[in-house]
């Protein structure tokens, strides 16, 4: 029965795929099976519905290795994608898990969406989640000096822009330095004009968009960043990792890319899922490039 399900799991995720089913339900199926096949993984959810603000959506959920540590872990903030108007934080379980795997204290926070705010409303969340991390993560076993963001499209948006501007964290009561590197899939990072309708109704509003780019904030002393996206991404195009890259090694700091071949935009984070380790070694390169900052 066990291989049955399985199997209806992994045709359910290849007809979502090719579009027979709507992103979330391919998620929520991915992260089903992704459990199942998880079953005695090393890993669990330490925490759920946790609040970092007084908002319904200002929640985070928290993973961990279940091997006690001898120092606190390295915590990783992972934030979703989701055009900054959907999302939820019960789907990505599979990227909790798989990223306790490697050792680090997981939070996966939820944010305010599109139409209940507009930028930077999502920003400002991030920021406050982040904030609890480094007044709260100790707790449960996380080294505050070591906080390092990843995000996926809108979340890596999110996460470039905290870990460019510390001005956000500064306003949510966090050290401006607090972020020690930063992971992006698929992120959009230089996006003006604003075209899609997900973008307009994000950021049409605004009569300088400048802000809104995390572009803008490319900085000599920003932290390290790895900016890793599909070469076939038609969503957020390959050329906003290589522009920020390129803006960023001009002002003297540290950042690399990373291209998939082959890869869309919702590959990268299904890559993260045991089904889908095989589209793509995101996870492996996570993991080393968080271990070589220092």
């Amino acid at each position: 029965m066990g291989k049955i399900l399985l199997a209806l799991g992994a045709l359910g995720l290849a007809l979502g795929a090719l579009g027979y089913a709507s992103r979330w339900s391919q998620l929520g199926l991915l992260n089903s099976v992704d459990t199942l096949l998880s079953l005695g993984s090393p890993t669990k959810a330490v925490a759920r519905d946790v609040a970092y603000g007084p908002l319904p959506r200002q929640k985070l959920d928290i993973w961990a290795p279940t091997a006690k540590a001898a120092h606190p872990r390295d915590v990783v903030v992972f934030f979703y994608g989701g055009s900054w108007n959907s999302g939820d934080r019960a789907l990505y379980g599979f990227a909790g898990r798989a990223l306790a795997e490697r050792g680090y204290l997981v939070v996966i926070p939820d944010y305010r969406l599109v139409p209940e705010v507009r930028f930077p409303g999502f920003v400002e969340d991030g920021a406050a989640a982040v904030a609890w991390v480094h007044a709260h993560v100790a707790q449960y076993g996380g080294n505050p000096a070591r906080i390092h963001l990843i995000g996926h499209s809108a979340g890596a948006h999110i996460a470039a822009l905290l870990s460019l501007d510390p001005e956000w964290l500064a306003k949510a009561g966090a050290p401006k330095d607090s972020i020690k590197s930063f992971a992006g899939l698929a992120g959009p990072y230089d996006f003006v004009p604003f075209t899609s309708d997900a973008s307009k109704a994000a950021f049409g509003f605004l009569r300088d968009p400048s802000p809104s780019q995390p572009i803008t904030y490319a900085r000599p002393d920003a932290p390290p960043m790895l900016l890793m996206t599909g070469d076939i991404d038609e969503t957020v195009k390959p050329r906003n990792s290589r522009a920020l890259a390129d803006a960023l090694r001009q002002k003297g700091a540290k950042a690399a890319t990373l291209f998939y071949p082959r890869l869309g935009h919702s590959g990268i984070v299904m890559a993260l899922a045991r089904p889908f380790r095989g589209f793509a070694p995101v996870i492996d390169d996570v993991s080393a490039f968080f271990d070589r900052v220092r």
